[in-house]
Formats: C-alpha cells, sequence, structure tokens
C-alpha cells in the first residue's frame, strides 16, 4: 500500500471519492482487518500484533492473503507505541517491533474488509465516514459475540481459502447484529489505558486477547492449543 497523501484524514470527501475511484471495484485476493482505537499507541497497536501472532500460531504463517493494519481516529502519525503496550505484547509473546502510529484515513476504511474498533465512539466515527462501512464494522467485542453465534458448519472451509472464510464470517456476523445485543452499553468497550500503570495493560491486553481468541479461530478454522 502507498504511503497516504497529504490531508486525507476523517472530513475529507473530495480525496474519499478520489481514492474510490481508485479501489473499489477492483479484485483483490487479500483480506484486510483494520484495528481502530484513538491515538493509535495502545489499543489498536496491541489488538493488530496480537491479531496477528494469534493468525500465526494457529497457521504456522500469517500469509499474505490475510493483511492486518491499525490506525487512530486521533492517531499520533509516526509516533511509537506505548512501552507499556510493548510490554503487554512480549508477555504474550508477540512482535511489537517496526510499529508507528497512523492517523484514521479514508483509504484505510475503503481498503478494509473488517474494521474492528476499540469503543461504539469509534465505530460510529468510522461508519460516519461513510465507504459502505456499515456491514463490515463493529466493535471488537460485539464481534466476538456474533461469531460465537455462527456455526462454524456454515462457513467455507479453510481448504477454498482464508480469504473466502473470512468474507463469509463477516456477512454472517453482519446479519446477526441485529438479534444479539450487547447485555449493556459497556459490554461492548474496551477502555483506554493511556497513561495507565503496567497493571491496568495487562488488563486490557488479557481483555483483547479473550476477544480476538474466537474471532482468529472463526477466520482460520484451527482453535486454540490447548
Amino acid at each position: 500500500m502507498t504511503a497516504p497523501e497529504p490531508g486525507r484524514g476523517i472530513g475529507n470527501r473530495e480525496s474519499a471519492a478520489e481514492i474510490t475511484t481508485t479501489f473499489v471495484g477492483l479484485p483483490r485476493d487479500s483480506f484486510r482487518i483494520l484495528h481502530v482505537s484513538t491515538g493509535n499507541v495502545c489499543r489498536s497497536p496491541i489488538t493488530e500484533r496480537l491479531t496477528r501472532h494469534l493468525v500465526q500460531q494457529r497457521l504456522g504463517v500469517l500469509g499474505r492473503s490475510l493483511v492486518v493494519e491499525s490506525a487512530g481516529t486521533w492517531g499520533h502519525e509516526g509516533a511509537p507505541m506505548e512501552v507499556n503496550a510493548e510490554t503487554v505484547l512480549a508477555d504474550f509473546g508477540a512482535d511489537a517491533g517496526g510499529f508507528t502510529g497512523r492517523e484514521l484515513l479514508d483509504e484505510h476504511v475503503i481498503m478494509a474488509d473488517l474494521v474492528l474498533t476499540a469503543t461504539r465512539d469509534h465505530r460510529a466515527q468510522v461508519i460516519s465516514m461513510g465507504h459502505s462501512a456499515g456491514l463490515r464494522t463493529f466493535t471488537l467485542k460485539e464481534f466476538t459475540r456474533l461469531v460465537r453465534a455462527i456455526d462454524p458448519a456454515t462457513l467455507p472451509p479453510l481448504e477454498d481459502g482464508v480469504v473466502r472464510r473470512a468474507r463469509a464470517l463477516v456477512r454472517a456476523a453482519a446479519a446477526l447484529r441485529g438479534w444479539l445485543l450487547a447485555p449493556t452499553a459497556e459490554a461492548d468497550e474496551v477502555y483506554d489505558p493511556y497513561g495507565a500503570p503496567l497493571t491496568f495493560f495487562r488488563s486490557v491486553g488479557e481483555e483483547i486477547h479473550e476477544a480476538l481468541d474466537p474471532v482468529v479461530t472463526a477466520l482460520t478454522g484451527v482453535p486454540a492449543r490447548a
């Protein structure tokens, strides 16, 4: 993916039209997951790198067909990941190296097949950008809840390719959204640990890991190792 041009941020609709003309409708052989939080230095980097790590554990390799990225609605462009977030990733054996923060741009949403956000506010901000994002944008915990209700036997087998399976999973989750509501508003939130001590970061990391596990199992068709 080429570097985004300056000024292509939330609300830049003229640029969004140009990007749509460039990307939408083109055949793609990959499935792109975009994790979104606020600053893109704590929650979404943890979620991005944990997703990559868990997929690699299940499949032995991440592969070019599954692309996992992140960005922030108020992203600290070019900023490093928070040190405590790096420590949390190290706890899980995940790689934190080479990360730099990004501001959420129209291009990121357009190219994403699945957008998973830390909170409902982030989800609303992504959907407000347009690009028909509503059916492929969920909070992380919302998507986990929906995925748990999907019969894996109804999804294409991994032998048909992870891209086909992943796209079917998103369609199935979107179809269930109105039927499986959160028990409370807070149930779909992953709270921001920015500025908090390491103990809180680790708590958030465990929360993210617990939410990601069934999602990665559904995506890959491979359960976690006992």
